[in-house]
């Protein structure tokens, strides 16, 4: 029998890195938008989210991360109850989201996306039924009923995140191209029935995607946070405002609702220009890079496909994220990791770090075949 390598190697150091520099760039941004918002304070909130997420990541190291396979499903099962107490939770911003704890208020769909990750891993690597259009069919039901709850809270950004980290984990695992393909097409045709199903604000936020108008004045609703995002980011030039200085005097232009979280990015490309955004793009690319090379390195079916959720889901949140802040995606209510404020968002990306480090340190078996070697 095969024995699983959990004396862990050489720590990812780049991981390490990259996630400690967009930290410090997500500060300054939220920083900035303190600077420039009506009294508040976020940005001493997120320096203690960060030391708190310090433990929370050596946890994740320290204990092998083969051993919380077990608890994959009944964790996946535990977030579900979860992700049904917040609808009688008190709404905030028209969305009930959030379970208050006093010291902070926890955010279930954070942990539910890890446990979705965990739960398709451990599904993945003990069954190859998924090589089979039918076999698609579990793997869609555990990724589908979190999403659906997540969405009539309704919180459009983050069920957006499971089809892509699905969508990923099974093309890593070895389900066939052709399968994906067609099951792609008919997500795709069933749109109008997702359509008919959104509330009015979501429909909203991608109706205003269409109707942009560059220059005069600001537009009213959703298609105002779209406009002042792009403003902001326009504002900082090549040099940003850090060393050029505000090229306008007139406050409203600076006004950003949700500058510290949704649209922290903005802030970081008004302080500090071209040169932080370029800065920041750079850091997400090899923080991902590394991430693939570290699922690509261990031979762990578990450890690979694990990695490659997470760096599937990291990413795609980055992205889209980027993409709303830059007028080509619409404003969908999501963090930017490690840089948005929010105490759920940091300690869950802290988490999924550690975890991804944790594959990385422990590549795999000591001696096994090459995994998920089907044959055609």
């Amino acid at each position: 029998m095969s024995v699983a390598a959990e004396t862990p190697q050489r720590v990812p150091w780049l991981v390490v890195c990259c996630a400690l520099g967009l930290l410090l760039i997500g500060l300054s941004g939220i920083e900035r938008a303190d600077d420039l918002s009506d009294g508040q304070n976020l940005f001493a909130r997120q320096v203690t989210w960060a030391i708190l997420g310090v433990p929370v990541l050596i946890f994740a190291i320290a204990v092998p991360y083969r051993r919380w396979q077990p608890y994959s499903y009944p964790l996946f099962a535990l977030t579900l109850p979860l992700l049904v107490v917040v609808f009688w939770m008190a709404p905030r911003n028209g969305a009930r989201c959030w379970i208050p704890l006093g010291f902070f208020d926890f955010q279930p769909s954070e942990l539910a996306k890890l446990a979705c990750i965990m739960t398709l891993a451990n599904y993945l690597m003990t069954s190859d039924n998924f090589r089979k259009l039918s076999g698609l069919l579990p793997p869609f039901l555990v990724t589908m009923i979190p999403a659906g709850l997540i969405l009539k809270e309704p919180d459009l950004g983050s069920a957006m995140l499971f089809l892509p980290v699905m969508m990923a984990m099974l093309f890593a695992a070895g389900a066939r191209p052709r399968h994906l393909l067609l099951v792609t097409v008919l997500g795709l045709a069933c749109l109008p029935v997702f359509w008919m199903g959104m509330s009015p604000e979501q429909k909203s936020r991608i109706t205003s995607l269409f109707n942009q108008v560059d220059g005069g004045p600001a537009p009213q609703g959703d298609g105002y946070h779209q406009h002042q995002a792009k403003l902001v980011h326009s504002l900082g030039g090549v040099w940003g405002s850090e060393w050029a200085g505000m090229p306008l005097e007139d406050p409203d232009a600076y006004h950003l609702p949700a500058g510290q979280t949704d649209f922290v990015f903005c802030w970081v490309g008004e302080r500090w220009g071209l040169g932080g955004v370029a800065l920041t793009l750079g850091l997400y690319a090899l923080l991902f890079a590394k991430g693939l090379h570290i699922a690509a390195s261990t031979r762990d079916p578990y450890g690979r496909l694990l990695a490659v959720g997470i760096v599937a889901l990291l990413a795609s949140q980055a992205i889209i994220n980027a993409g709303m802040t830059a007028g080509i995606a619409p404003i969908a209510g999501i963090t930017l990791p490690l840089m948005s404020y929010g105490g759920s968002s940091l300690l869950s990306t802290c988490l999924a770090l550690g975890l991804l480090m944790n594959v990385g340190m422990r590549p795999g078996y000591y001696v096994a075949p090459e995994p998920f070697a089907f044959r055609d």
